[in-house]
């Protein structure tokens, strides 16, 4: 069973930092482009950053570029997210997702989801 696990998440003031990670097991993602999403009480699904299979390209929102570091690990079959300066506004629940294959999709256009993990930012 393929399951896509994100920790890390938490209550944070503004200004400080968090770093999830994302945990794939069941099969391998080496091949496979991730991302990272989040959704926010009452609004839609939100893109923030996504990573080509092999780490060499990265995209991100621009909510959240400069304060946002999305990386993967492949041996470890990990992809995290650093996010720093954070805000008030970035409170919401994080998902990973897994793409079908190692280039990045468009839109929410991703194969497997986690659960989430929640962050909210005190101000």
């Amino acid at each position: 069973q393929v399951q896509l696990v994100e920790s890390g998440g938490g209550l944070v003031q503004a200004g400080g930092s968090l770093r999830l990670s994302c945990a794939a097991s069941g099969r391998t993602f080496s091949s496979n482009a991730m991302g990272w999403f989040r959704q926010a009480p009452g609004k839609e699904r939100e893109f923030l950053a996504a990573i080509s299979w092999s780490g060499g390209y990265r995209h991100y929102a621009d909510s959240v570029k400069g304060r946002f570091a999305i990386s993967r690990d492949n041996g470890k079959n990990t992809v995290d997210l650093q996010m720093n300066s954070l805000k008030p506004e970035d409170t919401a629940v994080y998902y990973c997702a897994a793409a079908g294959g190692p280039t990045i999709p468009t839109g929410d256009e991703y194969d497997y989801w986690g659960q989430g993990t929640q962050v909210t930012v005190s101000s």
